[in-house]
């Protein structure tokens, strides 16, 4: 027994049967929408860092921690099936943990989670889909512009900014956000079930609330933090493994050969980006 006991000790403790590990991946920004010195949060990006924490030899769980304000409805749904489609292979939990917001498609990816956990004060629900430019009709009017479009089909130019908006192209946008806000909507009720209190049109309504608001909502399970949750699920032994994604060599060599970035396309990335957080106080 002593000599057993002298080797086990040799033995790492994360590889201890006796200790539980659960790995963390974060899912951090606007969904797709990001630029060469900031990448957006992609399917592309996310795919290949979950699966190394779930494909991870014995382990218990795995967590996620969510900290987006939404963005791209196709990513989201792309990074939410691909977590459940590893759930299901590695027959593995998951746990998912709001962090300041988990709005729009940040809550498509919180849906993921088998049970999903907030702060009292993190922003979440926004299910609904939006839309939102501006309009220089007037502008380039006072500048004496001309406006010149040339198109092949009727509606190729549908929503230009440099023209008068006509009610059959927003009638047309309309549809095009129901559908989203459908699929949108099932996700959730599919995911969530009978947990969900409230009518449709409050839940669904694109309204976002506090954590505490949220759980009376049934849209998050509890009100906690990851380490502290994932104690008391799995003991105070608990190691969390955090799974970095791995760095673009392009961006290591910044200078020394890479692309250089398109600085104007940055910044209005940037300026979206901005405006998606500053929604939530943020």
């Amino acid at each position: 027994m002593a000599r057993q006991s002298f080797l086990s000790r040799l033995i790492p403790s994360r590889f201890r049967k006796s200790v539980p590990v659960v790995n963390h991946v974060a899912l951090n920004g606007a969904i797709g929408i990001g630029s060469p010195l900031r990448p957006a949060l992609t399917f592309r990006g996310a795919g290949d860092v979950l699966e190394r924490a779930f494909a991870k030899r014995g382990i218990a769980a795995v967590a996620i921690t969510v900290n987006s304000p939404g963005g791209s409805p196709v990513q989201s749904a792309l990074i939410h099936s691909r977590i459940r489609d590893l759930a299901t292979e590695y027959k593995l939990p998951v746990y998912v943990f709001c962090e300041d917001v988990a709005a729009s498609g940040g809550y498509w990816l919180a849906c993921a989670g088998d049970e999903i956990y907030g702060d009292e004060s993190s922003v979440i629900g926004s299910i609904g889909v939006i839309s939102a430019g501006f309009g220089f009709v007037e502008a380039i009017a006072k500048l004496g512009i001309e406006r010149r479009v040339h198109t092949s089909g009727e509606s190729k130019s549908m929503l230009d900014p440099f023209r008068p908006e006509r009610q059959e192209d927003i009638d047309h946008l309309l549809n095009l956000q129901a559908d989203v806000h459908g699929a949108f909507k099932e996700l959730v009720k599919s995911r969530r079930g009978s947990k969900l209190n409230g009518a449709d049109s409050e839940l669904f309504s694109g309204a976002f609330w506090s954590g505490r608001q949220a759980l009376e909502k049934g849209l998050i399970d509890g009100i906690g933090h990851m380490h502290a949750v994932l104690r008391q699920k799995f003991g105070d032994k608990v190691q969390i493994r955090n799974i970095a994604a791995s760095q673009g060599w392009g961006l290591r060599r910044l200078g020394f050969g890479a692309v250089a970035p398109d600085f104007a396309a940055a910044a209005i990335d940037a300026i979206e980006t901005r405006a998606m957080w500053s929604r939530f106080g943020l």
